[in-house]
């Protein structure tokens, strides 16, 4: 036995200190902590996972050389990433965009995503939701291999959600939070039970996450598993699978092969032109941008839209445009007694009329974003193109808020209790449009809008101002710096802010912790909205498992918003993706992240001629 395992465990001993010898080239300003320095073998495994690949020490092209043979050829694409590679662990990728790039490619979850963020199945076959919504049964696929040829098999599954509920996870705690809410059960090798306290339409979206391999990290302590060899030597069930790592003046390149397991499934026999591809990392965008023009690399994986006249100049390059999945919005404070007014349904329809929301994005913000008109993504199976807001009409905004007063008190509203079950609702605190009452002079209509400091959203914040002001208001602009922003929002010290609201990493489209009267202070609701019947409509949509059902849910709650506007949707991040105009079959649909931008991979191909 000793002598058989020799070869092997010299391997993975070299492997060992092969890595120790990259980190130390590698720099340390991973606000996680250090990037994964060497271990020692774990005396506690109950199994001894296989040889680890080498990491190999051939030094890429460093910039500014220009090497003709990385210039686009049959069958293989070189990438640009700005940043580092980390780990290439799905469970810890949320940390780094890099790894979530390459680690999308190497790893598949139990769902996926379509290109309109429809989940559907990936490792799993099908699933089942019970009448309540409390249980799901997932039955997974059987011809399905590990890029070493083991099978996969629930006990990967289970391996995997336990990794993430066991309180030692060093990776992101709000995985853990989730998962020790969730009862797992496998039924057998093929067959799993997730049970829910409450129900949850979107669960399988939270199934997305990459699966681990149990038969290479089970028995390793969760603590140190951040520190892995295996986080630079993935084995993963998806089309592509590490081929070398290489490591030059501490940035990481790495380039991934077609998986031989991957191409005996049916769906991996026929496409995947593109056999090999080749990441290599740059420390800014100028560097990126630069490789680029030297024929150094076929594509970069994200350039900001502000920096798109940077490549104008360039020959043979396609810009490839989607939304991320976010939205800017001014958000308005229900709780503080001196702005009681943003309570008051007709003013908000009279800053719907009076502000040019679309304007103003246009003008400031120009390509870095596209204006919103729902408070969900564009591209999304649920979003609803006819849910419109009211016309632009400042003279008729002006006329509505002739008969407003402001000093109005607030309305009453009733504690909200908590519990499993459905949230009980505050009594409706909305007014509804009512006969004109007396305008009352001498009430404050003065306000502040709240924003981080950072150029194009402070330009949007001063046109508003300035719109809002013609109305008759006195609005100042508070740009402040990222924490003392994050920290006002949270202490509910603002009068209005421009906050955006993001669904990643998620597809699904839930709004509830934007929007809900429970999630004042709980969530993401930080101006205190209460809405009966906007809060009803998204608790009914997130308990509904049948498709057909949401959707019509989804597009009630979207005209009620913009019929009762009790905020301002402004704008839609957008995500450049640019390549080569020679590479063909690629299409940007709906993205829950960049990683997203893979979905169609298998049709690419290269029209060199």
């Amino acid at each position: 036995m000793l002598k058989t395992l020799r070869w092997p465990l010299l391997a993975l001993l070299f492997s060992i200190i092969l890595l120790t010898i990259a980190l130390v080239l590698r720099e340390t300003d991973d606000p996680q902590g250090p990037d994964t320095p060497p271990v020692v073998s774990n005396p506690t495994a109950t199994t001894t996972p296989p040889p680890t690949p080498a990491v190999i020490l051939t030094p890429v092209p460093t910039v500014g050389v220009v090497d003709d043979s990385l210039a686009p050829v049959e069958g293989e694409l070189t990438e640009g990433l700005v940043g580092n590679i980390r780990k290439l662990n799905p469970l810890f990728a949320s940390f780094n965009p890099v790894d979530r790039d390459i680690t999308s490619l190497i790893f598949e979850g139990l769902t996926t995503i379509n290109t309109y963020g429809e989940v559907v199945p990936d490792l799993a076959e099908r699933w089942d939701v019970s009448r309540d919504g409390l249980e799901y049964i997932f039955s997974l696929r059987r011809d399905i291999l590990w890029q070493d040829g083991l099978p996969f098999s629930s006990d990967d599954v289970r391996y995997t959600v336990d990794v993430m509920r066991d309180p030692d996870f060093p990776g992101d705690a709000t995985l853990t939070a989730f998962w020790r809410t969730v009862e797992m059960t496998v039924i057998d090798e093929y067959t799993l039970r997730f049970r829910l306290v409450q129900p949850l339409a979107s669960f399988p979206d939270y199934l997305r996450f990459g699966i681990l391999p149990a038969h290479a990290l089970d028995g390793y302590p969760v603590a140190e598993l951040d520190r892995h060899p295996f986080n630079l030597s993935p084995i993963g069930t998806g089309p592509y699978q590490r081929e070398n790592l290489y490591v030059d003046d501490g940035q990481f390149a790495i380039s991934l092969r077609v998986a031989p397991t991957y191409r005996q499934r049916p769906e991996g026999q026929t496409g995947y032109t593109i056999d090999r591809i080749v990441f290599r990392t740059y420390a800014t965008v100028e560097q990126a941008v630069a490789a680029l023009a030297r024929g150094e690399i076929n594509s970069i994986g994200q350039l900001p839209t502000e920096r798109l006249d940077s490549i104008d100049s360039l020959n043979h390059l396609a810009v490839h445009l989607s939304v991320i999945p976010s939205v800017g919005v001014l958000i308005y404070n229900w709780q503080r007694d001196d702005v009681v007014y943003f309570q008051n349904q007709r003013v908000h329809l009279a800053l719907a009329r009076g502000v040019d929301r679309r304007g103003a994005v246009e003008r400031t913000l120009g390509a870095w974003a596209i204006p919103a008109e729902s408070p969900l993504i564009p591209g999304s199976w649920a979003y609803d193109a006819t849910a419109l807001y009211p016309p632009y009409d400042p003279d008729a905004a002006r006329t509505t808020l002739a008969s407003v007063s402001f000093e109005a008190a607030a309305p009453p509203t009733e504690t909200t209790p908590t519990g499993d079950g459905p949230t009980p609702i505050p009594t409706e605190v909305v007014e509804e449009p009512t006969p004109e009452e007396s305008a009352t002079e001498g009430v404050r209509r003065n306000f502040t809008i709240l924003v981080v400091n950072q150029g194009l959203l402070e330009a949007l914040a001063e046109d508003l101002a300035q719109q809002l002001s013609d109305l008759g208001f006195t609005v100042t602009v508070e740009a402040v710096d990222a924490s003392t922003y994050r920290q006002r929002l949270q202490d509910g010290d603002f009068d209005t802010a421009i906050v955006e609201y993001s669904y990643a990493p998620y597809a699904d489209p839930d709004p509830y912790t934007f929007w809900h009267v429970s999630q004042y202070q709980e969530g993401a609701n930080y101006g205190g909205l209460r809405d009966l019947r906007i809060s009803e409509v998204i608790e009914r949509a997130r308990r509904e498992t049948i498709g057909v059902n949401r959707v019509a849910l989804y597009r009630e709650f979207q005209q009620l918003f913009t019929e009762r506007v009790p905020a301002l949707t402004l704008y839609h991040p957008v995500y450049a993706y640019v390549t080569d105009d020679r590479l063909n079959g690629v299409q940007m649909g709906f993205i829950s992240t960049p990683a997203d931008r893979f979905q169609t991979i298998q049709d690419w191909q290269w029209s060199l001629n």
